[in-house]
């Protein structure tokens, strides 16, 4: 009972049942370097993009539709320190992706210690690709 993959990073894929997502949040910082100037307001001058963050937050429900052995495995690759390509079900190219940061929250355990309820919360940091033609693109 895993339904459509809706996305993935890297050979894990998120499902409408198993291992899914509630919500995904994306950050982009750029940075503009101030430039003083007399009698007048500052000038700015663009620098260009500082970092792009990603955050997956989903619940998992083991018992019934199954997912831990994927987290597990995210776990895994983070510790790993390989950066994964992270796709939308559209097939929309997000880029190399570092995992920052896995938080669970695990609760409703039953008398085996196996939790019930497994909120989660996946940080991803996109990877730097350096300037190219395919980076002004958005393909990497």
């Amino acid at each position: 009972m895993a339904g459509p993959v809706t996305m993935a990073l890297g050979p894990f894929a998120f499902r409408a049942h198993g291992f899914g997502y509630t919500d995904v949040g994306r950050k982009l910082d750029t940075s503009w370097a101030e430039i003083e100037t007399a009698g007048r307001l500052n000038a700015l001058q663009w620098t260009g993009p500082r970092s792009e963050t990603v955050s997956i937050n989903g619940v998992l429900f083991p018992q019934e539709f199954g997912g831990a052995t994927t987290l597990e495995g995210v776990r895994l690759a983070s510790k790993s320190g390989i950066p994964l390509m992270l796709v939308s079900l559209g097939g929309k190219v997000f880029g190399s992706h570092a995992i920052q940061k896995v938080d669970e929250d695990r609760s409703y355990h039953d008398r085996n210690g196996t939790p019930g309820r497994n909120a989660y919360s996946i940080e991803l940091k996109r990877v730097g690709a350096g300037f190219s033609l395919l980076s002004l693109l958005g393909v990497i």
